[in-house]
Parts: C-alpha cells; sequence; structure tokens
C-alpha cells in the first residue's frame, strides 16, 4: 500500500479522556480498571475499564434519535484533541464527499436495546427508550455509530462499520486504504467505538474467561480478561503532513475455531507477515510489537507462537490491556494508536500488572516502560472466528 500518514487522532477509554489523559495513565502505570461497578452487570465479580460519566451525558437535541450509551462515548470522544477541527480542515481540503467513514465495532449499542427488553419484561411503565424499530436503526443496528459519526461531523463520502470482533477497528485501516486507492476518497476518518453492553460481560462469563481480578497479559498466573470500553478515531490523509504513518496491514481469517486461535498462532503469524509484505519491510525492521496480549491463557500462547514464528525473539513486545481492559471492537484502534504515541514519543509501554512472565513463553515480553529509538511498530488484533488483523506503522523519512 501506499504509506498514509496520520495526521489527527484522539483517544478515549478507561484511563482518561482524550490524550493528555491516557498518555498520562500509560506514563505514570496508572490502570483505569477498576472493580465491577456498571449496575446493569452488578451480578459479576470482575474487573472492568468503564469510562466515566456516559450515563449522565445525552447527547444534544440535534442528535437525541442517536442517544445511546455507544454513540455518547463516539461524541464525547470526538471532542477532544482538536479532531473535529481537523477533520473540518480536511473536508474544506477535500470535500466532504470525498472523506470516507471506516468504524468498527462488536455490538454497536446493543445495550439500549438489552435495557429496553429488560424494562418490557419487568413491566415497566415508563422505560428510557421502548423497543422499536427507530431503537434499532439509530442506537443497536450495525451502521448506528458511523451513521452517527458521519452526521456529526458533517461528512458525505463512502461508509462502512466493520465487525469481526477484536480486529474490527484494525481491519478499518486496510477498508480506507483500499478505498482512498480505488481513488472513491482522498481522505478517511478511521476508528472504533464499544462499550459496556450485558451481551458481551455475560457471554465472556459464560465462557469463564473473565478474571476477578485486573487482567495481567503474559503473567504466569494470568486467569482471564478484563472487558473494556474505548473510542477512538484516526485522520488518515496521503496529502498531509503526519508525525506516524500506516505502512501495511496484513489480514487474515483462519477460521481454526468459533472462539479459540489455532494453538501455533498460524493465522496470526500469516497476517503479520502480509503485514510486513504490504509495508516493503523484513522483520528485522520492526522495533516494537503492541500485543493482542488479552492474558486468556490460549490466546496468549497462541500469539507468542507467532510472534517467534514470524519475529524470533528480538523484538520488545507488550500488551496495554493491563491499562485499558479488552475494548473488543475497539481494541484494534486503540492499540494501533497507542503504538503511534510510542513511535511518535519514541517510547514503550509495559505490560501492566505482569509481574512474572510466564516461563513457557519465548517472545520478549517488556514488563517495564522504557524510552525506545526505533522507526516502525506493529500492533496485532486477533477476533473470534480467525479474524486477524497487523498494522504496519513508521516514522516518515
Amino acid at each position: 500500500m501506499k504509506a498514509l500518514g496520520i495526521s489527527a487522532s484522539t483517544l478515549t477509554n478507561a484511563c482518561g479522556v482524550g490524550w493528555q489523559e491516557v498518555r498520562h495513565a500509560l506514563r505514570v502505570g496508572q490502570s483505569g480498571l477498576r472493580h465491577n461497578d456498571f449496575e446493569p452487570s452488578l451480578a459479576l465479580d470482575t474487573f472492568m475499564g468503564r469510562v466515566d460519566a456516559l450515563e449522565s451525558s445525552p447527547l444534544p437535541a440535534p442528535y437525541e434519535d442517536y442517544d445511546c450509551r455507544n454513540n455518547r462515548l463516539a461524541r464525547l470522544c470526538l471532542e477532544q484533541d482538536g479532531f473535529v477541527d481537523a477533520v473540518g480542515a480536511a473536508s474544506a481540503c477535500h470535500g466532504r464527499d470525498r472523506i470516507g467513514v471506516f468504524l468498527g465495532s462488536s455490538t454497536s449499542g446493543i445495550l439500549s436495546s438489552e435495557l429496553a427488553f429488560r424494562a418490557q419484561v419487568n413491566g415497566d411503565p415508563n422505560p428510557v427508550r421502548p423497543l422499536s424499530p427507530e431503537l434499532y436503526r439509530y442506537c443497536h443496528g450495525m451502521f448506528a455509530t458511523t451513521a452517527f459519526v458521519r452526521r456529526y461531523l458533517g461528512l458525505a463520502g463512502p461508509a462502512m462499520t466493520i465487525s469481526t470482533a477484536c480486529s474490527s477497528s484494525a481491519k478499518v485501516f486496510a477498508a480506507a486504504a483500499r478505498t482512498i486507492e480505488a481513488g472513491l476518497c482522498d481522505a478517511a476518518v478511521v476508528g472504533g467505538v464499544d462499550t459496556l453492553a450485558l451481551s458481551t460481560l455475560f457471554g465472556f462469563h459464560s465462557l469463564e474467561l473473565l478474571s476477578r481480578n485486573p487482567c495481567r497479559p503474559f503473567a504466569a498466573d494470568r486467569d482471564g480478561i478484563s472487558i473494556g470500553e474505548a473510542a477512538g478515531f484516526a485522520l488518515l490523509d496521503r496529502a498531509a503532513e503526519a508525525p506516524v504513518l500506516v505502512m501495511g496491514v496484513g489480514e487474515t481469517s483462519d477460521a481454526y475455531h468459533m472462539s479459540s486461535p489455532h494453538p501455533q498462532g498460524k493465522g496470526a503469524a500469516n497476517a503479520m507477515r502480509a503485514a510486513l509484505a504490504d509495508a516493503s519491510l523484513r522483520a528485522d525492521d520492526i522495533g516494537y510489537i503492541n500485543l493482542h496480549g488479552t492474558a486468556s491463557r490460549s490466546n496468549d500462547i497462541a500469539e507468542d507462537c507467532a510472534i517467534v514464528d514470524v519475529f524470533g525473539t528480538r523484538p520488545p513486545s507488550s500488551s496495554t490491556k493491563g491499562w485499558t481492559g479488552h475494548a473488543l471492537g475497539a481494541a484494534g484502534i486503540t492499540e494501533v494508536l497507542i503504538a503511534a504515541m510510542a513511535l511518535a514519543d519514541q517510547w514503550l509501554p509495559g505490560t501492566l500488572n505482569c509481574t512474572g512472565v510466564d516461563p513457557a513463553l519465548r517472545s520478549t515480553i517488556l514488563v517495564h516502560s522504557q524510552p525506545q529509538s526505533f522507526r516502525c511498530a506493529l500492533s496485532n488484533s486477533f477476533g473470534f472466528g480467525g479474524n486477524n488483523c497487523s498494522v504496519v506503522l513508521g516514522l516518515p523519512r
């Protein structure tokens, strides 16, 4: 692919609202995870990454049809870091119909339907939102948040939602690159939004994957994941100067199992090789890997096998889910942007909560954060059903 510059970005998750708060939390080692206090799911004994104040931050009147937790988080994130202004400048340059919107999400605003259904079953005469086709269209449907973001930013170019579980908002980079290369748009807003929902929380609980502690990726004593919620957006523009470039994307679908990865991480390894080839780079060119690193035993082992297969034991690698939790459909954008921050700052985040790396693992897991001089990074996102995506980032020459 031809490199695309990340000319603007913004990120919000349990660590904070906007880059200043998120960067500070990463720098000082302050996790955003806390014991479950999400009212609809209090029966679950687990830790989670929750964004504060969404319950009391309804969308303004022009967007009230879209009002749900997912779209509230999207708006909160969009309003940080001058992102709306940056998109406005790009729209003035290229035209509003020449900027695409490509977002990833695993469940969109399903919580709104879950709560409406619960209210109906319980005979609540005054539900917050009743079940209706409009609720599905503006909140629950997979295009709902993409439609809201597109309208909020005043854009009219191609738009798409990708829902491939945990790789969703990494694959948006490939979709945007293909659409720009095809001449259908000149720039793109890419991102992902996923919020806490009963289907995901109780679903992962039924799979016995939730930890009762803050997650500990790659640790010898890891015992499961921590679900988080997050939103992140990036403006990709080949015409603009940018501190970090998207150089290549690799995608595979190994379909080994509905929820478990291939034990040797074969699909993951092929995604990383495809990303390197797309970027015209060798394995030795990568100076840091942001791992998918969920803290489930099977996922961490499979990713370790894939890393060693492609890179050997050389590059320092880490998982940042100890800060944010696993943001599912927003994990990809969250971790690509953290890897971009690491490149821009020449600083590597460690693996929070990992006090002792599993001795069975062979890759170089960075436990403590450290300064590092490097030019290229790779970010991994691997989803259910073997939907794998790796994104290569680099500094401009």
